[in-house]
């Protein structure tokens, strides 16, 4: 919701000040929301991040930056939001708690977050499926459009 673009960005110097040192960006990429209707287009990126903080305080970390950056969680229920920070790797760990599973457990159906993995990190192998991002991307049965945008977050 709202100026997406500005959110992106916002939670890019955010993260850069709160969480470590920001390694690798992806191209912004315009997608169709997935297992949702109703809302419209979202910006989609992944990056990477170099830090310190544990598994534990990352997530506590993102949760505070998109509630800084105007996120309301009233439902379990996907809603329209100004942003969502997903942490999708922590180098190879597997984690399954039940307030934290990593890798993120939907990575491999989902196009809008494979695409701009693939971009920065075609050869990581994602360690619970044992494939890298190339191949999970070349073999994702998701079929919704995944546009890259020609939006630059690192203007100054």
């Amino acid at each position: 919701m709202g100026n997406r673009a500005s959110y992106l960005k916002k939670a890019l110097l955010l993260m850069s000040e709160n969480v470590g040192e920001m390694t690798a960006a992806s191209s912004v990429y315009e997608t169709e929301p997935w297992g949702v209707s109703k809302h419209e287009n979202y910006l989609n990126m992944v990056a990477v991040f170099d830090t310190a903080l544990s598994p534990g305080e990352l997530l506590k970390t993102t949760s505070l930056i998109e509630k800084q950056l105007g996120r309301v969680r009233r439902s379990k229920e996907i809603e329209p939001r100004t942003l969502d920070i997903d942490i999708l790797f922590y180098d190879s760990l597997i984690i399954n708690e039940p307030n934290m599973v990593i890798p993120h457990p939907r990575i491999t159906q989902r196009k809008f977050v494979l695409q701009p993995l693939a971009e920065i990190m075609k050869d990581f192998v994602h360690p619970v499926s044992g494939s890298t991002i190339g191949e999970l991307f070349l073999h994702c049965t998701d079929n919704s459009e995944v546009v890259k945008t020609k939006i630059n977050l690192f203007l100054h």
